[in-house]
């Protein structure tokens, strides 16, 4: 009798969770269905772009993300673009309202994002910008307004540019684990933050030189959008003159400082609408689904437009990972595929995993092989990021990109002093093989081992600059000269021939249709994004709870974990830039 009790208990819970499934997966294909419906726009809407959430490459419009405990607020920079682009032909748009909080993006994603605003004025159609405080990334995107509007008790901070990386050193050494480096590079400053606690000359040089170079264009694309001289720029930041709002709209930083009801007022004036009339603003997740008149290119003309977002590893990555295989199989697809005529690789990316990187360099040098294949560099593309880039039929980056980085390293932890100090643990061991406990993180390496792990990063780093070398139509010694794990700003790429232009994405697409010899074509984009309805039936597995659970309670902290979760899984030799 018990064990029929416990086999009915047990049905009626599983037919429960099964109805509760079925609701869940109803409730997000209607959420899905109903957002493509069409969207009206009425005349004199105005688009507002509020920027809540990341901006990443691409996002997945996930109905269930919130069931995952994910706010779900992603921005993909290629959608926002589109929907830019969109809204300039759209008759019924009238102007773009920026509601500038804190905007989540790197400073060349930004420069993408004003540079399809710039082309969105060339309509004739007005841009403001509207926000309780200013800081440097949020301004560097209001500055492409026709108004720049800051609440009257609201702040502004404008005063340079810094670098502040964290070392781990002392808390490796409170906790008694030594990190074991090796590297080919003296400016591989990755591997500083846990054998220091302080940066290397050599270091400190090469970042006062990057963010030199990208402030400077920072400082030199607001001072032409705010009609100021760079020398007044530089001495407003430098100074920091701007320490009330009042200061703001004196140093002609900011046109107004209005409330929101005194902004209204300006928007209706600006629309020709009277005090009691409405304005339609219209929401970027609104306006996604508006009618696109854009037409559809030719479908037996395509560019494949691949995406090689995020820290590269071994294995199939994710959405927000490049996984060495699925990119690689990604890239194959597409040299295969007679329909498609070139390829745009866009990356952003610190790099990775060095046998991902070498199996997606692979792939990238067939396909530019037999089609034009053109990289576009994004916030990063370093390392690794550089690597898969480098036998590229040509490559742009934007103008604050990072890139270069062109050097090896492994890191390897002895915990000896952790496990016998700290926790009093020890361990013995019996070897069949001189040499088969390599790696044993309890103990520190024999001067042997060193010197066959050196070995190993020489072979690796000599792959790499022979790649580069190849593919940049160089010496493998001039190559070396600029690498040594150097990273540098796009400017200073350009002029050591490590990139070929200074451009966007947009510029990207038109070089490869170009040398593709192709017009009215169509744009698909690759790989194909993780199914939402697949992720949400593996959320409901112990480690995504657990995932998930971190996530809620580490809040700010979350992304630390992540990269010291990274750092554990981490294996092989490493091409990475770990901050920049």
């Amino acid at each position: 009798m018990l064990q029929f009790f416990k086999y009915t208990f047990a049905t009626i819970v599983g037919l429960l969770l099964f109805c509760m499934l079925i609701l869940i997966i109803g409730i997000g294909i209607a959420s899905g269905l109903s957002k493509k419906n069409a969207v009206e726009v009425n005349a004199k809407s105005v688009l507002l772009l509020d920027f809540k959430g990341e901006v990443l490459e691409r996002a997945v419009d996930n109905p269930f993300a919130k069931l995952q405990g994910d706010d779900n607020n992603d921005i993909g920079l290629n959608e926002l673009l589109e929907n830019i682009r969109k809204a300039k032909s759209d008759a019924n748009i009238a102007g773009i309202m920026l509601d500038l909080g804190s905007v989540n993006a790197g400073l060349a994603t930004k420069e993408e994002i004003r540079s399809a605003l710039k082309d969105f004025k060339l309509s004739g159609k007005f841009i403001y910008a509207k926000a309780d405080y200013y800081y440097n990334g949020n301004y560097y995107l209001a500055t492409v307004s026709d108004k720049i509007f800051l609440t009257p008790t609201g702040e502004m901070l404008f005063n340079g540019t810094a670098a502040q990386p964290m070392f781990y050193k002392g808390l490796l050494d409170k906790i008694g684990v030594e990190i074991q480096v090796v590297r080919h590079g003296k400016f591989k400053g990755a591997v500083e933050p846990f054998i220091k606690d302080h940066l290397s000359e050599e270091n400190k040089l090469q970042i006062r030189k990057y963010k030199t170079a990208v402030y400077s264009n920072f400082i030199e694309n607001i001072a032409a959008d705010r009609k100021i001289s760079m020398e007044e720029a530089y001495a407003i930041a430098d100074e920091m003159k701007v320490r009330s709002p009042e200061d703001a709209k004196k140093y002609r930083l900011v046109d107004e400082l209005y409330y929101e009801d005194e902004i209204e007022k300006a928007v209706k004036e600006k629309l020709g609408l009277g005090d009691k009339d409405k304005i339609n603003y219209l929401s970027y997740d609104k306006y996604k689904d508006a009618p696109n008149s854009k037409k559809e290119g030719d479908y037996n003309n395509k560019i494949a437009l691949i995406y090689a977002q995020g820290e590269i590893r071994d294995g199939e990555g994710d959405d927000k990972i490049i996984g060495g295989t699925r990119l690689a199989q990604t890239i194959s697809k597409a040299r295969k595929d007679e329909k498609i005529k070139a390829i745009v690789l866009r990356i952003n990316s610190p790099g990775g995993s060095a046998l991902a990187s070498d199996i997606i360099w692979r792939e990238v040098k067939l396909a530019a092989a037999v089609k034009p294949v053109i990289v576009s560099m994004g916030d990063i593309a370093a390392s690794g990021g550089y690597y898969i880039a480098a036998p590229a039929s040509y490559i742009f980056a934007e103008p604050s990109t990072i890139t270069g980085s062109i050097g090896v390293f492994g890191l390897f932890p002895n915990m000896q002093k952790l496990y016998n100090e700290k926790l009093g643990l020890t361990v013995d061991t019996v070897k069949i093989g001189k040499y088969s406990d390599l790696g044993n993180a309890s103990r520190p390496f024999t001067n042997d081992e060193k010197n066959i792990l050196q070995s190993f990063i020489e072979r690796t780093y000599d792959n790499f600059i022979s790649r580069v070398a190849e593919g940049r139509h160089k010496t493998k010694a001039d190559i070396d000269s600029i690498a040594q794990g150097r990273v540098w700003a796009a400017s200073d790429a350009l002029t050591l021939g490590l990139i070929d232009k200074i451009g966007s994405i947009d510029d990207a697409i038109k070089m490869a249709a170009a040398k593709a010899n192709i017009s009215g074509y169509r744009i698909i984009e690759m790989p194909k994004l993780k199914d939402p309805l697949t992720e949400l039936l593996k959320s409901f597995g112990g480690d995504a709870r657990i995932e998930s659970t971190l996530k809620s309670e580490l809040g700010d902290q979350y992304p630390l974990y992540e990269q010291v979760k990274a750092i554990q899984q981490n294996k092989g030799v490493r091409m990475e830039l770990l901050w920049w």
